[in-house]
């Protein structure tokens, strides 16, 4: 069963209306590159359309009713919004969920160090990785130092043209016999991946060091390194402990091909799902179903922790939704959530020819095939899938091809290859429906990942179709 490339079927002023969307995706990719940036984006888009922080509603001492926006952020990397639907919160809510976090390497928490007259940052992969894909490329520093008394530092280095970069070094290919030998895996290990941040040492000046005596000393190149951290960012090497500063890859998000028919970008797991998500929901006019979207964070590591999906944000912010509107008991919270649908809003990976042995062609996702839905994730025997059920992916279907909207279906790849999983099964423990969607990605997990301007476009008329129509 073949469906027909969705290029295929636009005139001029939709041709217009993909490229302006993607114009946008493209801003947002720029500026969220990590999950506190996203949230920040998310809070600016929300409020010009007429959201509302959650935290003021209740402040206030305010209700809720139908028609009402309002979005809850989870300490600064998620962030659920509402906007209130006709029917009562206890027949359930539409929801998309996306997650925010991408892999990316971490500074660890006493990074700095000197050898061989270079200054490092050690570093701890977060995620899966291809940890041989993370050397020679420039890499940016994005992120947040507080300090004892509470003072916050953002950081972002070298996005700017004028910026630094860092990087990760690599064996001359002249000298690299021996490490050519070894498995991909183990080519560039974990401990390796720290990166390059200096190479000068500390200097005074003749009249200094005649008039104080100084001179730099041992780790002359560290300290020259905390002397520009000290007066650029006002941070001392301690601060360090209180810091969460991620490394990302530098530089913008880009047109790719000679159509300028692909964005490539870091990142798009899954950020092209929560940008989607973002922008069906600030589509909706008025719902008849409470319309939802989470962006959560930690998902590439499990969707663990306090900003997780597995934490209980999302439940309690539905209870303070349903206090606000007078209609909170605990049998309400989770009537609501058992009645309620979703779309698990996540990338899938893209048939790449180079490579086809490891997919199954009759059931991959195709780059220009519009938006995917994946049945079932997991790895090999569905190990840790939701698997959605018959009925509900009758009705999506019925929403879709009522709206004209492209899509496929397909697998991660082929069965016994591997797997993986999306946050799905935590939101499906609640009894409610739920299936994979989303954008079929080239290089996903890599530094710089590949989709189609057009599955973004589908996917998020997509959304948008789902929110007015699931009644599931």
């Amino acid at each position: 069963m073949e469906r027909e490339n969705a290029w295929n079927g636009y005139e001029t002023e939709e041709l217009k209306k993909v490229d302006a969307l993607n114009q946008e995706y493209r801003t947002f990719l720029n500026e969220g590159k990590t999950e506190r940036e996203c949230v920040k984006l998310a809070v600016k888009m929300a409020e010009e359309a007429g959201y509302r922080d959650l935290k003021e509603v209740i402040a206030k001492k305010e209700t809720l009713k139908a028609g009402d926006k309002v979005y809850a952020v989870g300490m600064k990397k998620m962030i659920s919004l509402f906007q209130i639907g006709k029917k009562p919160l206890e027949e359930g809510m539409a929801i998309l969920g996306a997650h925010i976090d991408s892999p990316r390497l971490d500074i660890k928490q006493n990074p700095l160090y000197e050898e061989g007259g270079f200054a490092y940052l050690d570093t701890h992969y977060y995620g899966g990785v291809k940890k041989y894909q993370w050397v020679t490329i420039p890499l940016a520093i994005h992120g947040v130092v507080v300090k004892k008394d509470g003072t916050t530092i953002e950081l972002n280095i070298g996005e700017n043209e004028d910026d630094p970069v860092f990087f990760v070094s690599d064996l001359l290919i002249h000298l690299a016999q021996e490490q050519l030998e070894k498995k991909a895996a183990k080519v560039i290990e974990g401990e390796a991946l720290d990166i390059i941040v200096g190479n000068k040492p500390l200097t005074f000046s003749k009249e200094e060091k005649e008039k104080k005596g100084e001179s730099a000393g041992k780790d002359a190149v560290k300290k020259g390194i905390l002397n520009i951290l000290k007066e650029n960012y006002d941070m001392d090497e301690e601060d360090f402990i209180s810091a969460e500063l991620e490394v990302v890859p530098a530089g913008k998000a880009r047109e790719a091909g000679f159509d300028r028919s692909m964005i490539l970008s870091y990142g798009q797991d899954d950020r092209v799902c929560a940008f989607t998500s973002l922008k069906a929901m600030f589509e909706m006019k008025s719902v008849e179903r409470t319309a939802c979207c989470l962006l959560v964070d930690k998902e590439e590591i499990g969707s663990v922790g306090a900003t997780g999906m597995q934490s209980h944000f999302f439940e309690n912010m539905v209870a303070e939704v349903l206090n606000l509107m007078g209609e909170y008991s605990e049998l309400n919270v989770r009537r609501c959530l058992a009645s309620s649908c979703m779309l698990s809003s996540d990338v899938s990976s893209a048939f790449d020819p180079t490579y086809a042995a490891s997919f199954d062609k009759k059931n991959v996702a195709y780059l220009g095939g519009g938006m995917v839905f994946n049945k079932f994730t997991g790895a090999r025997g569905k190990s840790g899938s939701n698997d959605a059920n018959a009925e509900y992916l009758a009705h999506i279907r019925s929403i879709f091809e009522k709206e004209n909207i492209h899509f496929q279906t397909a697998e991660l790849g082929r069965v016994d290859l591997g797997g993986g999983g999306t946050i799905a099964y935590i939101l499906a423990l609640y009894g409610m429906n739920v299936i994979d969607s989303g954008v079929a990605v080239l290089n996903m997990h890599a530094p710089w990942e590949a989709v189609s301007k057009a599955d973004v476009y589908e996917t998020k008329r997509g959304y948008v179709a789902f929110l007015k129509g699931a009644a599931i």
